[in-house]
């Protein structure tokens, strides 16, 4: 078996996220940074957002709408 094959694991590793929180993991690296974290994510904080910046939504509506109209005739 090969001998120093194996990254270094830092079982203390310190994560800084965007909003400030820092937290300690393991990993191979010894410091990492994130842009977001469970503290922050709108998943777990609750202030999941749609946002429809191109107007994806009523593209659909109409599509969909023309389509049941080109049946039903």
């Amino acid at each position: 078996m090969k001998t120093d094959m194996h990254p270094t694991y830092f079982p203390e590793a310190k994560v800084t996220c965007a909003c400030g929180r820092v937290f300690t993991v393991g990993s191979t690296k010894e410091k990492l940074e994130v842009e977001i974290c469970s503290n922050c994510h709108p998943f777990y904080t609750g202030n999941d957002k749609i946002l429809d910046t191109a107007g994806r939504v009523e593209k659909f509506k109409a599509r969909r709408a023309a389509a049941t109209k080109k049946k039903s005739k």
